[in-house]
């Protein structure tokens, strides 16, 4: 991946507003990149560091779609779609990680990821559909059950070498930490997160396609009803891929364009990524005035007295 030169702009500001008066402010980061990972646009510093933290799932994906486990254990475009997603552990949604389980013929009680509080099962956790499909890779070519979290484990060094190739980086030069759920992931900069959504939004191959098709198909096991990314998707079919990570990171990519934008607010706030998506997204022409209002509706309208309100514009490079 070329970064080329240092590129700095303005960052963006999202101010929470009550009765019009300014309550707190949220600073944030946005780039855009194609997939030749050239940079197009940025509002603060595109070279940002942060970890990618959920928004890695469809890139973690990849072990499913390239080693032949959807064909082997005959798992659908809804099973793919769980296995990127961050949950509500809805049954809907809990059924299908285990589905993944069931047809590979792996125990639930293989799943390494946390029991949320309050529940029952390690399929109730919002990347239970991620790591089931780790344990069917794992399953299928015949690698350890029991140590799939462990960075050198076969399946964690194949996402790596898969995310590696994506960007043109040294598979080494990659920082991993464990992810809440125990899972590596990684640090980035915004604009390698934006040029892996890029490269997913341009469907270049095989395996960005299926997972491509499976997210917009299925919104609801991408997150849920009510959440950004369901939402989105939802309402510009075709249109856009998204996906949300932890502490303030968002991800979209533009189907068709090959073009990925990644925010990054800096104090983590999830009610500020939403406000500059839509923000931005309107900015770009990713979406319709209609859904830009629809989303903003549910998502800068915070109640009667309060609202978000963006300020700020990504610098055309």
């Amino acid at each position: 991946m070329t970064m080329g030169k240092r590129t700095q702009a303005a960052a963006l500001e999202v101010r929470l507003l009550r009765e019009g008066i300014i309550e707190s402010k949220h600073i944030v980061q946005a780039v855009v990149c194609d997939d030749k990972g050239r940079v197009l646009s940025v509002a603060g510093n595109s070279e940002t560091a942060t970890f990618v933290r959920s928004a890695l799932k469809p890139f973690q994906a990849i072990a499913v779609t390239s080693t032949g486990t959807l064909e082997r254990y005959n798992l659908s475009d809804k099973d793919l779609a769980i296995i990127t997603s961050s949950h509500r552990g809805t049954i809907e949604q809990v059924r299908q990680a285990f589905n993944i389980l069931w047809r590979a013929d792996v125990d639930p009680t293989a799943l390494q990821c946390p029991i949320p509080e309050g529940k029952h099962s390690p399929l109730e956790y919002n990347c239970s559909g991620k790591h089931a499909g780790m344990l069917a890779v794992c399953q299928l070519c015949n690698w350890s059950l029991n140590n799939y979290l462990q960075r050198k484990h076969p399946v964690q060094q194949l996402i790596l070498s898969k995310v590696s190739e994506l960007l043109r980086m040294p598979a080494e030069e990659f920082i991993s930490v464990h992810d809440d759920c125990g899972a590596p992931t990684y640090l980035m900069q915004l604009a390698h997160m934006a040029s892996l959504y890029a490269h997913l939004a341009a469907r270049s191959s095989l395996d960005m396609e299926r997972i491509v098709r499976a997210m917009t198909h299925h919104p609801v096991m991408v997150a849920g009803v009510g959440e950004f990314d369901t939402e989105l998707m939802r309402l510009a079919p075709g249109e856009v891929v998204s996906k949300a990570g932890a502490e303030g990171v968002q991800c979209i990519g533009r189907l068709g364009e090959g073009m990925g934008l990644a925010i990054k607010v800096m104090d983590g706030a999830k009610r500020a990524k939403y406000a500059v998506a839509i923000h931005l997204l309107k900015q770009l022409g990713w979406i319709s005035p209609s859904v830009a209002e629809a989303l903003s509706e549910k998502f800068m309208n915070l109640g009667k007295y309060k609202r978000l309100e963006v300020i700020g514009e990504l610098s055309i490079l």
